[in-house]
C-alpha cells in the first residue's frame, strides 16, 4: 500500500514538474514574442496605427533648377495641384462628381463610381493647372482634398532638348541631364498629416501637421546658352537650306573639355514631350552627338597626321605621288580624285584631302603603333562624358587588321566614331596634346542653403602626343581653311584651322549607297591658342552640293564669327576685306577653260565630277562672288 503511495506521489511530481515546464516555455515564447513586437516591429505597427487614425498628403519637393555657365534658367519648376478624394468624407456625391469631371476632363460616370467604392483615399488628377486648381478650391467640395505638386519647366521650350532631357510625372528624370544628374536634382518629399476618425472622416478642429519637404539641387552647365543659340540657329538653317535627314553641331572648349554647346535638329519643345508617339519619342529624344556613330571619312585624316609625324615616318621634305589610286594587298584603292593629285608634300596633301597620302601615312606607322595611338585618342571606347547611353564607336579588332584595313582607316574609312570622340580627340591634337575629358555639368549647390558642394575640375586623362606634334598639327590644319578644302570655314582677320568631311553612307546590305551622304567639317580657333572645337554634321543633304567644305564649313565659320564677336575677341584689323567681281559664264565651256579663268581672276573653286564641260556653277553667272570665298565648278560625270 504504501508502495503504490509512493509512486502515486512521483508521478504527481512529475506531472507538476511538467507543468511548471510547460509553462515556464509557454510564457518565455509569449514573452519573446512580445520583445521582438516591441523591439524589432513596433515601429512599424506604430506607423501602421497611426495611419489608422491620420491621412497623409504628399509635399512635392521642388526639383533643382538647370542653369547655364552665366546663371541662365534653362530649367525650374512651376506650382500644379494634385487633387485627391476621400470618398467616406464626400457629402455629395453627384455634385462632386460632376463639377470634378466638368474642370478636370474627366468621364463622369466613371468617376461617380470611383467615388462610391469604400477605399479611404483616390487619386483623381495630378499636376492641375494653378488656375484650374483654384477654381476647384473655391467650390469647398466636401472630402475633396489638395496638394501643391510640381511641373517641370523650360523656358526656351526647344533648346538644348536632347541635352537637358525631360522627367516623368513623378519628376523623375527620364533622359539626359535630367536623367544623369537626377540624384542631384531631386529633392525629399515631405508630407502633411492630418487626424481622421476610424471611416477616415477629418476630425473637427483637427490640427494639421506638416513635414516641409527639401529641395533638389541647382546645378550649373558648363554650356554658354548665348553659344548654344548660335549653334541652334546654324543646325535649323542647314538642315532647311539642305533639306537634311538632320542636322547636328558640337562646340567644346579645348583646354578644360566643357561643352559649350550641342545642338540639333529635328527636335521637340521640352515643354510638350510627344509622349503619345514612342518610336518619335525616342527618335527626337536621343543625343545623336554622343550615342550614335558615323564614318568620319577625311576628318580622320587629323589624327593620321598627328600619329605620322609623332612616329617620325614622315617630314615636310617627304614626297607622295598620287596618280588616283593605291594597290594594296592586290585590290584598288582610289583616291576622291581619279586623275590624282601629282607630287605633293605632307601640308599639300592634307590641304587637297589626298587619300593616298594617308594611306601611305598608315601603312608606315604600322598597325601596333597605329592603333595604340588612335586608342589614346579614345577611339573604340567612350569618353566618360557625364552623359547616359555613350558609344564607343566601331573599332576593327586589332588582330584582324590587315594591310588593306589599316590603309583605308588611314583615310577615315573603315571606322565608325562618335561627334562626342571626334571632339575631345581634335581638342588633344591642338591643345598641346591632352586628352581632356568632356563634361556638361561645371558645378551644383544645395537647392535650400545655396552652398556650392560639388565642382568639376578639368581632367587631363592622358597625353597622347607631344607639344612638338601638337604645334606641328595647328599650323598644317590653319593651311587646310586658310589655303585649302576649308576655306568657307575661314573667319576673316582670325586663324582658324580645320578638315572637311565627305563619307558615303552604307545600306542596311553593307553596301555604299549612292547620293547618301555625311557632310562634316570640324575646326578649331583660334589657330595658334585653340579655345574651341566646333564640329558641324549635315546627315544625307539633297541635291548635287555634298561635299562637307561647302555644305558644313561656312556653319562653322559663321559660328565663330559670332563667338569671337560675343566674347570680345578682336582679329587683325589689317586683314584683306573680301574684294567683289562678277562670276563669269563658263555652262557649256571645256573644264580646263573655266578652271584657267577662274584661277586667272583669283576665285578659288571647288571642283565637282570628272567629265570634260561645265554643266553648272554655283552660284550662277553674273552673281557677284569675294575672291577668298570658293565656288563650285560642276563637270559632267
Amino acid at each position: 500500500m504504501k508502495k503504490y503511495e509512493s509512486n502515486n506521489l512521483t508521478i504527481a511530481r512529475k506531472r507538476v514538474v511538467i507543468l511548471f515546464i510547460a509553462a515556464v516555455f509557454l510564457f518565455t515564447v509569449l514573452f519573446g514574442r512580445l520583445a521582438y513586437i516591441q523591439i524589432f516591429q513596433g515601429r512599424d505597427l506604430q506607423s501602421r496605427g497611426i495611419e489608422q487614425w491620420y491621412r497623409d498628403l504628399p509635399l512635392a519637393a521642388p526639383r533643382g533648377r538647370i542653369l547655364d555657365t552665366n546663371g541662365v534658367v534653362l530649367a525650374d519648376s512651376k506650382n500644379v495641384y494634385s487633387v485627391y478624394v476621400r470618398p467616406r468624407a464626400v457629402t455629395d456625391r453627384e455634385r462632386v462628381a460632376t463639377e470634378l469631371a466638368n474642370a478636370l476632363r474627366l468621364d463622369r460616370q466613371r468617376l461617380f463610381d470611383r467615388l462610391s467604392t469604400p477605399v479611404s483615399e483616390i487619386t483623381v488628377a495630378r499636376q492641375v493647372e494653378q488656375s484650374i486648381g483654384r477654381h476647384l478650391i473655391n467650390l469647398n467640395l466636401d472630402g475633396v482634398y489638395f496638394t501643391i505638386d510640381t511641373r517641370r519647366n523650360f523656358p526656351e521650350g526647344d533648346f538644348l532638348t536632347q541635352v537637358l532631357g525631360f522627367t516623368n510625372i513623378d519628376n523623375v528624370g527620364q533622359t539626359g541631364i535630367e536623367a544623369y544628374y537626377n540624384h542631384f536634382l531631386r529633392g525629399v518629399n515631405g508630407f502633411a498629416y492630418t487626424p481622421t476618425d476610424i471611416r477616415g472622416v477629418e476630425l473637427k478642429n483637427a490640427v494639421t501637421r506638416y513635414v516641409p519637404p527639401i529641395p533638389g539641387a541647382d546645378i550649373t552647365l558648363t554650356i554658354d546658352a548665348n553659344i548654344q543659340a548660335f549653334a541652334t540657329e546654324a543646325v535649323i538653317s542647314a538642315h532647311k537650306q539642305f533639306n537634311s535627314k538632320s542636322a547636328s553641331m558640337l562646340i567644346m572648349d579645348a583646354r578644360t573639355g566643357g561643352i559649350l554647346a550641342s545642338a540639333q535638329t529635328p527636335s521637340f519643345d521640352l515643354n510638350h514631350v510627344p509622349r503619345d508617339d514612342i518610336y518619335l519619342l525616342n527618335q527626337l529624344s536621343r543625343n545623336t552627338l554622343i550615342t550614335d556613330v558615323f564614318e568620319p571619312g577625311s576628318t580622320f585624316k587629323i589624327f593620321t597626321t598627328a600619329l605620322a609625324i609623332e612616329h617620325g615616318v614622315v617630314t615636310d621634305n617627304t614626297r607622295f605621288p598620287c596618280a588616283g589610286f593605291r594597290i594594296v594587298d592586290g585590290q584598288r584603292i582610289r583616291c576622291w580624285r581619279s586623275r590624282g593629285h601629282g607630287i605633293q608634300n605632307l601640308h599639300e596633301g592634307m590641304r587637297n584631302s589626298c587619300n593616298c597620302v594617308f594611306m601611305d601615312l598608315g601603312l608606315a606607322i604600322g598597325v601596333d603603333r597605329f592603333y595604340e595611338g588612335i586608342k589614346g585618342f579614345g577611339f573604340g571606347s567612350k569618353t566618360g562624358i557625364d552623359f547616359m547611353g555613350e558609344s564607343g564607336g566601331l573599332l576593327v579588332p586589332q588582330r584582324y587588321v590587315k594591310n588593306i584595313d589599316l590603309a583605308r582607316i588611314g583615310f577615315g574609312h573603315a571606322i565608325a566614331t562618335t561627334p562626342m570622340q571626334m571632339v575631345a580627340a581634335v581638342a588633344a591634337v591642338v591643345n598641346g596634346g591632352n586628352f581632356m575629358q568632356p563634361h556638361f555639368i561645371q558645378s551644383a549647390r544645395s537647392g535650400g542653403t545655396g552652398i556650392e558642394f560639388y565642382r568639376r575640375q578639368p581632367n587631363a586623362v592622358r597625353r597622347v602626343i607631344s607639344e612638338e606634334t601638337s604645334m606641328q598639327m595647328r599650323d598644317i590644319l590653319e593651311g587646310v581653311v586658310r589655303d585649302g578644302s576649308g576655306r568657307k570655314a575661314g573667319v576673316p582677320g582670325f586663324s582658324v584651322g580645320g578638315k572637311t568631311g565627305t563619307a558615303q553612307k552604307y545600306g542596311e546590305t553593307g553596301h555604299v549607297e549612292h547620293g547618301r551622304y555625311v557632310s562634316s567639317f570640324i575646326g578649331f580657333a583660334p589657330a595658334d591658342d585653340p579655345r574651341y572645337v566646333v564640329k558641324m554634321i549635315v546627315d544625307e543633304p539633297e541635291g548635287y552640293l555634298y561635299y562637307g567644305s561647302l555644305v558644313a564649313a561656312p556653319f562653322v565659320g559663321q559660328v565663330l564669327d559670332r563667338i569671337f564677336s560675343y566674347r570680345g575677341m578682336e582679329g587683325d584689323r589689317d586683314a584683306a576685306e573680301d574684294i567683289e567681281i562678277i562670276m563669269p559664264e563658263l555652262v557649256g565651256r571645256s573644264a580646263d577653260y573655266g578652271v584657267g579663268l577662274l584661277t586667272q581672276l583669283g576665285i578659288r573653286f571647288e571642283i565637282s565630277g570628272e567629265g570634260d564641260s561645265v554643266i553648272g556653277t554655283v552660284p550662277v553667272a553674273t552673281s557677284l562672288v569675294a575672291k577668298n570665298r570658293e565656288v563650285v565648278l560642276l563637270r559632267l560625270g
